[in-house]
């Protein structure tokens, strides 16, 4: 059965901080730098058969990347659709808000300005059906919400299950298509 992987970027200073980076341009942190040739070393190491990395245009998915790629000799593309969820006025603002947490969970908000639940949902799934249908071995490389949404696709979620999930920075999951 193919397989599919995906990772979360390396730490940024948003992370550490508890902000809210969507689709706002945040550097890796030094330790995120790590992460993510530790992460590379790791998928060398094991052996993980991988055709093609795509990642996310934001810097640090693509730096993540770009380590990865560097240690695994894997070709890397930039997929604009693994973009993050633009957040809208929550950007900047803390993970863990009451009045974030409360929006999050109604699916066609867009966050004044921003992009719902819905529409990122589409462009993923829209992405994850043409995978679907190649015979590659993808490594996605995105973000918190990007995993969230291919999760869903893999997996039923109640709105709770959906609104809480998330994963660590360079944590890699895999996925049989």
């Amino acid at each position: 059965m193919k397989k599919l992987y995906f990772t979360r970027h390396g730490q940024t200073v948003w992370n550490v901080e508890n902000k809210i980076c969507g689709t706002t341009d945040i550097e890796l942190t030094e330790l995120g730098r790590r992460q993510a040739m530790e992460l590379g070393n790791k998928i060398k190491e094991r052996g993980l058969q991988i055709d093609k990395i795509l990642c996310s245009p934001l810097i640090r998915a693509r730096e993540t990347a770009q380590h990865i790629a560097d240690a695994t000799g894997i070709p890397l593309e930039i997929e604009p659709r693994l973009t993050e969820q633009n957040f809208g006025k929550y950007e900047g603002t803390a993970r863990n808000g009451t009045e974030f947490l409360q929006s999050k969970s109604h699916f066609a908000d867009s966050y004044e300005g921003g992009e719902s639940m819905l529409r990122l949902a589409q462009r993923i799934y829209n992405l994850l059906d043409e995978l679907k249908a190649d015979n590659k071995v993808y490594l996605l490389v995105a973000h918190n919400g990007i995993a969230r949404i291919i999760t869903s696709y893999f997996k039923d979620m109640t709105n709770e299950e959906y609104a809480k999930f998330g994963i660590g920075n360079c944590e890699i999951l895999k996925f049989d298509l």
